[in-house]
């Protein structure tokens, strides 16, 4: 496993950082956050890195919202480009989706405005893609209440479809984490009902009642991939005291592995820290997580920097 900062915590090109996304391209990572004074400061934007040969060169911002603060950036790679949606809004009950296109790697980016509402894209995670190229996008809404949904977007980034996910149980829940699992699609869900929530669905169009799983969440993000022998991988906070409004118990963060029946394994602490450098609470949180030769997440660190880290599928 190797772990190094996006950039430094002790003189960060912002004084904040939070809800990082990743891509891997044939030549290069690109990295993504949202960052500024503060969450819900309108000076808050999207920043981009990329990572070249090993090592991640300077930040640069790419994206600020009119005067609105913007949010949860989510990177995706596709035959029409490299897509990096984003959220611009006061708050999260107002969000309305964005998005940017690079043709280049990440290296330039032409912003193509904001989606037409009530479209919002991936609300925190990752698409995935479906057998016919459309684009399977994990969703939310936090207006009125908390509930999941799913958007459907073509190749070229024309929505298509929505579909909501049933609560009966009123778990309170937004940012799905998609992944495969034999021939069906299963989401992991954050919630405020100090459990990680489940949805499954064989289309991607209709999706079962969430439920609960026995993975412990403290109310903040996670992230699902799936690995080459086929099993899932989350990032999660296995904690169970509900976090604060910017941090609380969000540590430690760690990977679980699906098993064959649906339960998972703990198999790795990527951090575990009773402080943050400031003396505040800690936070390792809302991480990001691609698999291909090999695994790559990244994660807020304290608010201070993003934390990149590499390991192989052997590893685990």
């Amino acid at each position: 496993m190797h772990a190094a900062y996006i950039f430094d915590a002790d003189s960060p090109p912002t004084p904040a950082c939070h809800a990082p996304t990743i891509a891997a391209l044939p030549d290069r990572l690109v990295a993504a956050w949202f960052a500024g004074s503060h969450e819900k400061n309108p000076d808050v934007g999207i920043w981009c890195a990329i990572n070249r040969n090993g090592a991640w060169e300077t930040p640069h911002q790419v994206a600020d919202g009119w005067g609105e603060a913007c949010w949860n950036p989510v990177l995706c790679d596709t035959a029409t480009g490299l897509h990096l949606f984003y959220k611009v809004g006061v708050s999260p009950a107002r969000w309305r989706g964005a998005v940017l296109t690079s043709a280049d790697g990440g290296e330039t980016w032409r912003d193509r405005g904001e989606l037409t509402a009530p479209w919002l894209g991936p609300v925190k995670n990752k698409p995935l893609a479906l057998a016919n190229g459309d684009l399977l996008c994990p969703s939310s809404r936090e207006a009125g209440g908390w509930r999941c949904h799913f958007e459907t977007f073509s190749p070229d980034l024309e929505p298509l479809a929505e579909s909501a996910v049933p609560d009966p149980g009123d778990l309170k829940a937004i940012q799905p984490a998609v992944y495969r699992r034999d021939r069906a699609i299963e989401a992991l869900v954050r919630t405020k009902s100090g459990c990680v929530g489940l949805t499954r669905s064989t289309d991607g169009r209709r999706w079962s009642p969430l439920e609960k799983t026995q993975l412990p969440n403290p109310n903040s993000g996670i992230d699902t991939v799936n690995l080459p022998d086929g099993r899932a991988l989350l990032v999660y906070n296995p904690a169970t005291t509900p976090a604060g409004r910017w941090g609380g118990a969000r540590t430690p963060i760690a990977l679980a592995v699906s098993g064959s029946d649906g339960s998972w394994r703990d198999v790795m602490t990527l951090d575990d820290d009773a402080s943050a450098p400031d003396g505040g609470a800690p936070e390792f949180s809302y991480p990001a997580v691609i698999c291909g030769e090999a695994i790559h997440v990244v994660y807020t660190w304290h608010r201070r920097t993003i934390k990149h880290v590499r390991l192989t599928p052997d590893e685990l």
